[in-house]
């Protein structure tokens, strides 16, 4: 019996060039521009993570099915399954410097099934050395209002050769100082404090460095420590930047906005360049505002590209800015 249908897809499929399963291969390899990635000497128990970026440049929505870590000692951490066209996404490798010693290393392979099947290998590797151990395993300072200092503490305990230490902390952020205070020296054992402060004049804005442990080890001299963080201001504002689209003087545009601070507040003026700015002006301090904003347009014709402002009882050390984005067009 014949089955030509089948018969004529089986004979497609042979028919497919290699070329072209080349060229998805190559595809699914660009959206990884970074491949490789070597964590140094790292102690037991520090937070090591590296993050692969992923770029979805292909046009289509990708779909990646698993991560498959060839060793235990690396957790792969995908954001995102789907992937949409033209988005990104990222995969992080997490070193388990909790549970394993010595030289690791991991090839993690990335399988995608959408829209065509495709591997893509990316590699990680370091050593973690059972003489120096961090407790807690990174700096992490959570979420912190601009304007507040705030310190914190790291134990690092150190079992090998007797005269060994800690010379120096390099920090890659100027708003970070740091202190290194030796606690107890016996024998072989040695106890430090590793003292991390962020001043008062850190930018708003998230925090993902890393800090360097320089010691007189020849062979390993130098070890990781993260340090991880966001700086939040002290008045936020939302939405940040909005679209009032083609506006002819006199016109109107109305916005929601809604204003939070971690302490109670009254808003007393708002001002747009370029717009007359109508609101109610708030009687009650509270710590979060729904504001309803009438601006209407004054300036000439062109383009609009103006910071909305919002002033509070506090002055100016309590303001915060929207981006108002548009055109103006003549009657």
């Amino acid at each position: 019996m014949q089955f030509p249908f089948f018969r004529s897809t089986f004979l497609s499929l042979l028919c497919v060039p290699a070329a072209t399963i080349a060229s998805a291969a190559n595809w699914a390899d660009s959206m990884f521009p970074v491949k490789t990635h070597d964590f140094g000497a790292v102690a037991v128990a520090a937070k090591t993570e590296f993050v692969f970026p992923i770029q979805n440049n292909s046009g289509r929505d990708v779909h990646i099915s698993n991560v498959r870590a060839s060793c235990g000692c690396t957790t792969p951490i995908l954001s995102e399954q789907w992937i949409k066209a033209g988005q990104k996404g990222d995969l992080t490798a997490r070193f388990n410097t909790g549970s394993f010693r010595g030289k690791k290393g991991a090839t993690l392979t990335v399988v995608i099934d959408r829209p065509v099947y495709a591997e893509v290998q990316l590699r990680v590797d370091g050593y973690i050395r059972q003489d120096m151990v961090l407790n807690p395993g990174s700096v992490e300072f959570g979420k912190v209002t601009t304007g507040e200092p705030v310190e914190r503490r790291v134990a690092i305990a150190y079992a090998g050769r007797s005269d060994w230490q800690i010379t120096g902390v390099e920090s890659p952020l100027p708003f970070i100082e740091t202190q290194v205070v030796e606690k107890t020296r016996s024998g072989q054992r040695v106890d430090y404090e590793l003292v991390v402060r962020m001043s008062a004049d850190a930018p708003v804005g998230f925090i993902n460095n890393e800090l360097v442990v320089t010691t007189n080890d020849r062979s390993m001299p130098r070890v990781p420590v993260q340090m991880g963080g966001e700086v939040e201001a002290a008045l936020s504002l939302a939405p940040q930047t909005f679209a009032i689209g083609s506006l002819k003087a006199g016109e109107d545009f109305a916005q929601r906005l809604i204003v939070r601070s971690s302490n109670p507040f009254k808003i007393t003026k708002i001002e747009c360049a370029g717009f007359e700015v109508d609101f109610t002006p708030t009687d009650e301090a509270k710590a979060a505002h729904i504001v309803n904003v009438r601006l209407v347009a004054q300036g000439n014709a062109g383009d609009v590209k103006s910071d909305l402002i919002v002033y509070t009882d506090a002055g100016d050390e309590l303001t915060a800015t929207s981006t108002v984005t548009g055109k103006i067009i003549d009657k």
